[in-house]
């Protein structure tokens, strides 16, 4: 059976797939909002869905490792890590992302705020000892939901975008 259509009803077609492709849109940006955590995972899966490069991997220390408990105080095991890790990114061009997540108990000197932040302070600092120029260093986050993982402060440093 031919049903006869209007030219205008033709020529609204577009608007069907102008409202599917909204749809699919804002299903998309609810889907990502509701993610949470899982958000930088699965924006790098849709990022390589779509031919991009994956991003560098960051590099994650335990600010337990690094530092003397409740200071900001590298340990020489800290900044013999550290001083090794500047070596791999010394002589590139690419700009470092310094962040932490995760906060340690503070003690006398610092609260837990403080502490964190001067660590990451800290960090940039001995980087920048070890041959990293100043200008290409970004201390960028200070996220202090510890998350299910306990583990305290973490610090990542990872090649920035």
């Amino acid at each position: 059976m031919n049903i006869p259509t209007s030219s205008g009803a033709r020529r609204s077609r577009w608007a069907l797939s102008f409202a599917d492709l909204l749809l699919l849109l804002l299903g998309f940006f609810v889907m990502l909002q509701a993610s949470g955590q899982r958000r930088d995972a699965m924006l790098v899966q849709v990022r390589q869905q779509f031919g991009g490069r994956a991003p560098a991997k960051a590099t994650e220390m335990r600010a337990s490792e690094l530092f003397l408990p409740g200071e900001a105080l590298l340990t020489p095991a800290g900044e013999a890590r550290l001083a090794a890790l500047a070596g791999r990114f010394a002589s590139g061009r690419t700009r470092l992302e310094v962040s932490s997540q995760g906060t340690d108990p503070g003690r006398q000197r610092f609260d837990s705020w403080d502490l964190a932040a001067a660590r990451l302070g800290a960090v940039a600092r001995a980087l920048k000892s070890h041959g990293v120029d100043r200008d290409r260093l970004v201390i960028r986050g200070l996220d202090q939901r510890d998350g299910a993982s306990g583990k305290g402060q973490v610090i990542r440093v990872m090649p920035d975008k």
